[in-house]
């Protein structure tokens, strides 16, 4: 046999996940009121030694909560899984939800009167002094332009602190804090004070030890709040317990941890700490497995059983963490997502398999916990031992969409082309969503901006129009081409003009955060900020890179193989009756309502006569032209523009043309070639910092978002609707198994694509069923990463399932699903998002 199964969680675990799923996220002002303070108190200093008296007082006064039944403490806010405000990067969207926030679709938020009005005194300080107003100032009007018409947007940063980071995590469980103050304060005293950047280096150096003393004592309020509660607890094995928090916090993270529970506990102290420090998402654990293990390993005290209830603490506690974002990028990040990546399996440094006893703990532990944090992910070679994978392949089968699976023989590569060392590149971790980077090493920058490829070619079929504006270039009118090539000849210049100004509007941005908001505490564990004498926001991490993802790359390459195929080759159409059906959204209302629900009275002629193709189309497949006219007899002319001719065309489209997803060389290439004209083009830009961008292609859940702001394409896809996420097909396209679909994916440079490309797959459950299931599944994921497939990652879940809690939620309140490159409560997403779940395609064996 196989399959082991899981063990069950204790009741500590089940009581700990309860807080967390009946939690109602607040917003909580205390952090927003304490760095408005800060900032008034230090006008004349510097901005390096701003953020460090920030974080100075954030750390001495932010409230200390210990939450019934924890062993693992330290927390960012009073109420579970609420947010704090960071007013020094945006504020003025977070007063105009006031009212809204606790009711708006996605990521809802309870803002209180009192919280409001405490928020509003603070935020009297902001105007003119963020990092947006900073960044905003930097963009051109073009910039501006090309992300009000949805080509682009750079809100992550823009609106947020930088993450995005995973920091040397190791460093402080070997050394501690007290090790970090004194490498700085050794770093001093070599200065060279003839050094024309001594002043600012000192700066920097003065700011991580305001930083790191006040973090000290951080920890030293949790030890002092663990013995008040202890005085009076009546229960001794609690007592006991918050004893124990008592002198592990006043040990940890100050020093170095010496047993596997103090290294737990110091482990999170940090990643909450980097937290507070600043509202940046994607603060990601990295390769938790390699520096956890050796503390587990040498730990003679501690049992197997109490050591992985400590990891099931850990990963409640990553739960905890919560951040709230203006409405329209709630929307593409829907789900409450924070995006901490935490990774096991791979190779070492030498290219040895690393695999330990904590990695697959931590399997063990997304059994027990079963909640959307953190973002687990595995890494796959040719050498991953078969029980480290089917045991990944079990946990898949749970259907919390986990682990995502990360291919070593693409990824490793990938980096080392991008000028990573080959040792660096074999220790990437996953940060975010999907993206890889060396950990501690590296400012990435990922997930610097969504650009959408599919608005740029719906810009492209109207010669640089976005709508009645003309936004990009003249390429010309597509009804003068003469075959594909000119189409892909406009793109190019489309997507060069509109990469130009994201690259642009991505510089301000950062320009911004080095010069109003680096960050001491985070940079102090980032190789090798110390030893240059600067943040990361500076260019002080030794690889630097800013990496843009792309989406609706399949929506493009089936639209550019549609034209071809039926424009050039089988000349079904002409380019006139194709731009007039698009023009009309194929007779469907904008915004994608069903004609068949619409009174027959509200509906024209030609919505009428569309009804009629479509019934006919799903009955036989196809239609006899010469009967048309008897079956729409009465409705009035058909022979107009946007009449039956056209109609029936784009039904070809829909139900007759090859898609991607079908291992189809002809269909797979256009893909392909839209991707790389994007991956190429991003790829000339540098930033401020020295490094260089590098594309990625995955959606989080923009795909629905910024689907509503592309227009009918030619492969049938009507207006406003979803495009595809990430690298995946269009839902419902991949007809032709999951292993056909995953070979079309694998056909996309991923090499090109080195910050990070995402595909799902759903199964449906009964497919992965017993040994037989789960050793055809490992062989597909196995097939694919052979096939040179980054990485992938399933919902194993059936469709009457989530319509069942779509209309009960209630009962369904601890299902997890995966929506893009995180998992999600699937009752918390918005209907839109939950719609696009539903609508992918059910794969089976």
């Amino acid at each position: 046999m196989i399959a082991r199964g899981f063990s069950n969680p204790t009741e500590r675990i089940e009581k700990l996940k309860r807080v967390i799923l009946d939690a109602t996220p607040y917003v909580e002002s205390e952090r927003a009121v304490l760095v408005t303070e800060a900032y008034k108190e230090t006008e004349g200093l510097s901005p390096i030694l701003r953020r460090a008296k920030a974080a100075e007082k954030i750390f001495n006064n932010l409230p200390v909560t210990i939450r019934d039944n924890e062993l693992i403490v330290g927390a960012i806010t009073k109420n579970p899984r609420s947010t704090e405000i960071c007013p020094e990067f945006s504020f003025d969207w977070v007063e105009k939800e006031f009212d809204t926030m606790g009711s708006r679709i996605a990521d809802p938020f309870q803002i209180p009167k009192q919280t409001a009005q405490e928020l509003h005194d603070a935020f009297l300080y902001w105007p003119g002094k963020t990092t947006s107003d900073l960044a905003t100032s930097y963009m051109s009007q073009e910039a501006k332009d090309c992300m009000g018409a949805g080509v682009f947007t750079v809100g992550n940063y823009f609106y947020g602190g930088v993450g995005h980071v995973s920091v040397d995590y190791g460093k402080i469980l070997e050394k501690g804090f007290r090790g970090i103050i004194t490498e700085v304060v050794e770093a001093m005293e070599k200065m060279d004070r003839c050094d024309s950047d001594y002043i600012k280096k000192q700066q920097f150096y003065n700011a991580i030890i305001i930083t790191y003393t006040a973090a000290i004592n951080f920890a030293h309020r949790y030890a002092e709040k663990a013995m008040e509660l202890a005085s009076a607890e009546m229960n001794s094995a609690r007592k006991g317990e918050l004893l124990q928090i008592a002198r592990n916090c006043s040990k940890v993270p100050e020093n170095g941890a010496t047993n596997f529970y103090e290294a737990c506990q110091s482990f999170w102290f940090l990643q909450c700490m980097l937290q507070i420090e600043s509202s940046g998402h994607s603060i990601s654990p990295g390769r938790f497995d390699q520096y956890m293990y050796p503390y587990y390993k040498n730990d003679p005290s501690i049992t197997k059983e109490f050591a992985q209830e400590l990891i099931d603490c850990i990963f409640i506690k990553l739960n905890d963490v919560n951040k709230t974002r203006d409405e329209i990028s709630a929307q593409a990040f829907a789900g409450y997502a924070v995006f901490q990546n935490l990774c096991v399996g791979g190779q070492d440094e030498e290219g040895m398999d690393a695999t330990n006893d904590v990695s697959y703990m931590c399997m063990e532990t997304v059994a027990h916990v079963k909640l959307p944090a953190p973002s687990f992910s595995i890494r796959v070679w040719q050498g991953t031992p078969d029980e480290f994978m089917f045991r990944a392949c079990e946990v898949t089968r749970l259907g919390l969409g986990v682990p995502a699976m990360y291919n070593d023989e693409v990824i490793i590569p990938a980096l080392v082309n991008r000028g990573v060392t080959l040792n660096d590149a074999r220790n990437y971790c996953i940060i975010g969503c999907v993206e890889p980077q060396c950990p501690h090493k590296t400012e990435g920058w990922h997930d610097a901006a969504f650009f959408n490829v599919a608005k740029v070619l719906e810009i492209t079929l109207n010669n640089g129009k976005a709508g009645n504006q003309q936004l990009g270039p003249v390429t010309g009118d597509i009804t003068t081409f003469s075959c594909i090539d000119d189409f892909f000849t406009a793109f190019t210049k489309q997507i060069k003009y509109f990469v130009h100004y994201l690259a642009e509007a991505d510089n301000s941005v950062d320009i911004a955060h080095a010069e109003r908001c680096p960050l001491p505490f985070l940079s102090a564990l980032v190789d090798d900020c110390i030893g240059r004498g600067k943040s990361v926001q500076e260019g002080g991490a030794i690889y630097n890179f800013t990496g843009p993802q792309a989406f609706g790359v399949a929506d493009s390459g089936d639209s550019m193989y549609a034209i071809q195929k039926n424009v050039f080759e089988d000349k079904t159409m002409t380019l006139t009756e194709l731009k007039n059906a698009l023009d009309a959204n194929f007779g469907q209302p904008v915004g994608g309502k069903n004609t068949l629900s619409i009174d027959t009275n509200e509906m024209t002629t030609e919505m009428k006569v569309y009804e009629v193709v479509k019934k006919i189309l799903s009955t036989n497949g196809s239609i006899d032209l010469s009967k048309l006219s008897d079956e729409v007899l009465g409705m009035g002319s058909v022979q107009n523009t946007c009449g039956a001719n056209e109609y029936l065309k784009i039904q070809g489209l829909l139900n007759r043309t090859p898609a991607f997803g079908n291992d189809i060389d002809e269909v797979d290439m256009m893909a392909r070639k839209c991707a790389q004209i994007y991956c190429k083009e991003v790829e000339k830009y540098t930033n401020p910092r020295g490094g260089q961008f590098q594309a990625g292609i995955y959606p989080v859940s923009a795909n629905v978002l910024f689907g509503k702001d592309v227009a009918a394409l030619p492969d049938g896809r009507l207006a406003t609707m979803p495009l595809a996420d990430g690298v995946s097909p269009r839902a419902g396209k991949d007809v032709n198994g999951p292993t056909a679909a995953a070979n079309s994916v694998a056909k996309l440079d991923h090499f090109s694509a080195s910050n990070g490309t995402l595909y799902n797959q759903k199964f449906l459950p009964a497919a992965l069923e017993g040994d037989k299931g789960l050793q055809t599944f490992a062989a597909l994921v196995r097939s694919f990463f052979d096939h040179k497939g980054m990485h992938v990652q399933f919902n194993v879940i059936d469709k009457k399932t989530l319509l069942a809690a779509q209309k009960d939620p209630d009962k369904y309140r601890d299902l997890v699903v995966r929506v893009a490159g995180y998992s999600a409560q699937f009752t918390v997403l918005a209907k839109e998002v939950q719609d696009d779940i539903i609508s992918r395609t059910e794969q089976s064996f």
